[in-house]
């Protein structure tokens, strides 16, 4: 049995935090007047060892749970290790609804950057295997993200205007943490991918596995390689350092309307597996 070097707070709210609110305090740099910091540094134990920092947040009357950078710490633990340390502690809070966010580059030429798109499905390129938490489900992907919470982060995005705002994309997930070669991209675009990032994979696995909703919006920073043109790394600072807190507004309005029980269906969707050994 794992126990806690502090006790896990119950709370069916996350976020993720990615790349695009790095280089931010979040949520405190906000400065929301409804928005209060219940508990910071948060470090847990896990059957993967020692989990990411969390904070947890009053957000109106919601209690949010959120973590920096998906939980990577480089030269520590590997990010398939680091999700399923952060999903381990979303479970035991008992987390049903989670908003995340990255920052992607665009295979698909229309897209220009600062564009913000809301994935609708995924291409799982990421070489990470058996990223579980050992659940007895058949996880079913035919929905990998939740329509309603998607339709919220697309509201938040229209109302926080950084550039355009796209409600459907199809999200490539390779491993990084180096970008794609031209060839590869070409590949992905073959595929059928808008944009490639390196986190939804396998977050939206491990959501489905502790029956949680997960919705993300992702920020074009950058053309993939072979995409328009090249990208410069100057374009690419100024997009993380200041688009953070529009990025962050996006996410605390969307959770600010999310209720707890809606008819989406994602629950539906984790189903017991029929794999049982019935000998003995």
């Amino acid at each position: 049995m794992y126990m806690s070097n502090q006790q896990i707070p119950r709370t069916p709210y996350a976020i993720i935090g990615g790349s695009s609110t790095f280089s931010i305090r979040f949520p405190e740099d906000l400065e929301l007047p409804d928005c209060e910091i219940l508990a910071d540094g948060l470090v847990f134990d896990t059957p993967y060892g020692t989990s990411p920092k969390f904070k947890l947040f009053r957000l109106g009357d919601k209690e949010v749970l959120t973590v920096k950078m998906h939980g990577w710490r480089p030269n520590e633990v590997t990010r398939a290790v680091a999700s399923q340390q952060l999903f381990w502690v979303f479970a035991q809070a008992g987390v049903k609804k989670i908003y995340a966010e990255g920052g992607v580059g665009a295979i698909n030429h229309l897209l220009r950057t600062r564009d913000i798109v809301v994935p609708t499905d995924y291409i799982d390129r990421s070489m990470r295997v058996d990223v579980g938490l050992g659940g007895p489900y058949l996880l079913i992907m035919r929905q990998p993200t939740c329509p309603h919470g998607r339709k919220r982060l697309v509201r938040a995005a229209e109302q926080n205007p950084i550039g355009r705002v796209f409600d459907r994309s199809i999200y490539a997930n390779t491993d990084g943490r180096h970008f794609e070669s031209v060839a590869e991209v070409q590949a992905l675009k073959i595929l059928g991918a808008d944009v490639v990032g390196q986190s939804m994979c396998p977050e939206v696995y491990l959501a489905r596995e502790i029956g949680a909703c997960y919705a993300r919006l992702d920020m074009v920073v950058n053309y993939a390689e072979g995409i328009v043109k090249d990208w410069e790394h100057e374009v690419l600072k100024d997009i993380f350092y200041n688009e953070s807190k529009a990025i962050a507004r996006m996410l605390i309005d969307a959770m600010k309307d999310t209720p707890l029980s809606e008819d989406c269906g994602c629950a539906d969707l984790r189903k017991d597996t029929l794999l049982r050994d019935n000998e003995g």
